[in-house]
């Protein structure tokens, strides 16, 4: 797979939220929770680009993820893909990149949404269930 990784800047916000709206809106509309101001709200919050890449595919910027380095664990944010290159072993990738951190990883993920078969394809283990989102961890084999 070509796959690059590329630094992620604050002039980068716009395109980025119109493609977490794009990756999320369907999962969103069936928990009648689909709002692009809370959208653009919460990737504020969480909008810092030194933990942000961007995921680039022949050339063209397909998606984009978080690490968040936190105390002996990485948090995973924001595994965004566009709609066009889901399901083509993108997020796999991402993942496989991730674990070899050797660190354990928590992620949330939205009820509803066909992101939780896939964490749990990947090793994820369901911690948590909240109201609108899933808890996950994945823990390096000892």
């Amino acid at each position: 797979m070509n796959l690059a990784l590329e630094p992620v800047v604050d002039a980068d916000f716009e395109a980025m939220l119109a493609l977490r709206i794009d990756a999320l809106r369907e999962s969103l509309e069936r928990l009648g929770r689909f709002n692009p101001e809370v959208a653009r709200a919460r990737l504020k919050a969480q909008f810092h680009p030194e933990w942000m890449r961007h995921l680039v595919r022949d050339g063209e910027r397909v998606g984009y993820f978080t690490v968040e380095p936190r105390e002996g664990e990485l948090r995973l944010h924001h595994l965004y893909l566009t709609p066009a290159v889901q399901g083509q072993g993108i997020g796999a990738w991402v993942i496989g990149h991730v674990k070899q951190r050797g660190l354990p990883i928590s992620l949330a993920a939205l009820r509803e949404s066909r992101a939780n078969d896939f964490y749990r394809r990947h090793g994820f283990r369901v911690v948590q269930v909240q109201d609108f989102d899933i808890e996950y961890r994945w823990e390096p084999e000892a």
